[in-house]
């Protein structure tokens, strides 16, 4: 039998389902909480996935794995790849003002044409503007920026 898992880390948890390729039937599961809020420390994800894969068995004999994750978050990364706050979720609606001024500057026709979307609060777009207008001294050390996602 050939086993296959996928991977779920939400905003809440972190879920692993491993099924047999060949029929589809779910072998074995795990789960594990993320910390709850709209901001987080991205190693509790690590800790999460860890303690997930755990609860459903482990991976050692799976053939392949799929990860899907969050989206429309930020994590922000010093020159060194070292995290530089903790990671603002899609949820974290602090950075309303800043689509909102993104909007005012750009236009939204302009910002949709260029982007394919017209930015709101949940986007890391609008999350950087925020840390730029909110916390300098963190933006300026940022040197990339990336999704919350356990991959």
């Amino acid at each position: 039998m050939t086993l296959v898992a996928g991977v779920d880390s939400s905003t809440q948890s972190c879920k692993v389902v491993v099924r047999d390729a060949d029929t589809g039937a779910v072998v074995r599961t795990g789960r594990a909480a993320h910390p709850d809020g709209t901001e987080v420390a991205p190693a509790a994800w690590w800790d999460a996935l860890r303690a997930a894969i755990a609860d459903a068995g482990g991976l050692d004999d799976v053939a392949a794995i799929s990860v899907g994750g969050q989206q429309h978050g930020m994590v922000v990364l010093d020159a060194d790849g070292r995290v530089i706050r903790d990671a603002l979720l899609w949820n974290d609606t602090r950075s309303a003002q800043a689509a909102r001024d993104l909007i005012a500057e750009f236009g939204a026709d302009a910002l949709a044409r260029r982007t394919g979307s017209v930015p709101v609060a949940s986007f890391t777009a609008t999350k950087l503007r925020w840390l730029r207008d909110a916390e300098p001294e963190n933006a300026a050390r940022v040197a990339a920026v990336a999704l919350p996602t356990t991959g």
